[in-house]
């Protein structure tokens, strides 16, 4: 455990020499707050709360930013350093592989935690400052997006480092992480709405859609944050339309956060430093 909390650190100081704490941060506050000020000045209108429309914008923001801003920070945490001659180094040192995979997943998962918890509770707190919640209400849904956006982050970080390990160059694994984003971001969506529009109902039932959502983690987490009080403001549908439980879709995520890991671990131990 020492180990691995001694590459954690070592991530996190890297991160913080190049400035992926402090720009993550600043641009994740940002772009929270300008969605938490413009997003809430309709809540009168849809009757429903400043906090529950915060939660719908973020949630959509998230779906694109979590992922993008994971695979930039880890796309290249092995490849990278085998290139530069510093995981020679670092497999030197007596320690066994899987640590050296967990140390960083821990490093770059503190980094997107912090950056999310900082940024998205600056707007919650400006927003709580300038008199426009009312009470508790939404705060167990902000909570919940939170939590869910940091589990995202870690499902974009284990698939980042899939891509690493199986990558030979650095250009590589980065065009193979931005595919991957594009894949689960708006590819996989737009490919079944057209499935759905083409199907008409007649093959694929609830149970069968239920299924295809949860093979996008960015649909098990849109899906999450979309349901409950938040579902009146979305004006999408989706939420009231899946049957699936808050735990099973946290349990998928868990799942696709863990699979992509182990399978990292299980590459890196027979790759050449």
């Amino acid at each position: 455990m020492r180990t691995i909390l001694i590459i954690a650190a070592k991530e996190i100081r890297e991160g913080m020499r190049n400035r992926w704490v402090l720009a993550t941060t600043l641009l994740m506050a940002t772009l929270a707050l300008t969605l938490a000020f413009l997003g809430s000045a309709p809540t009168g209108s849809v009757g429903a709360g400043a906090l529950d429309v915060v939660v719908v914008s973020l949630s959509s923001l998230s779906v694109f930013l979590v992922p993008l801003i994971a695979l930039l920070i880890s796309h290249d945490a092995i490849v990278g350093e085998s290139e530069r001659g510093t995981m020679l180094l670092l497999l030197s040192y007596p320690l066994a592989r899987w640590q050296v995979i967990a140390g960083k997943f821990a490093g770059h998962l503190t980094i997107l935690a912090f950056a999310t918890l900082v940024g998205y509770g600056t707007a919650a707190v400006a927003l709580a400052g300038s008199g426009r919640l009312d009470g508790t209400a939404g705060w167990p849904a902000f909570a919940a997006l939170i939590g869910s956006s940091v589990l995202l982050g870690a499902v974009f970080v284990s698939i980042g480092y899939f891509v690493s390990a199986m990558s030979d160059q650095r250009g590589t694994a980065g065009g193979v992480a931005i595919g991957v984003w594009l894949l689960f971001v708006l590819i996989y969506d737009m490919a079944l709405l057209g499935l759905l529009v083409v199907d008409q109902g007649r093959t694929v039932t609830p149970e069968a859609l239920n299924a295809l959502l949860l093979l996008n983690p960015t649909d098990t987490y849109r899906i999450f944050n979309l349901g409950g009080t938040a579902s009146a403001v979305a004006g999408m549908g989706i939420a009231d339309q899946s049957t699936l439980a808050s735990g099973t879709l946290m349990l998928a995520l868990l799942l696709w956060a863990a699979a992509p890991l182990a399978a990292t671990m299980l590459v890196f131990s027979r790759r050449e430093p």
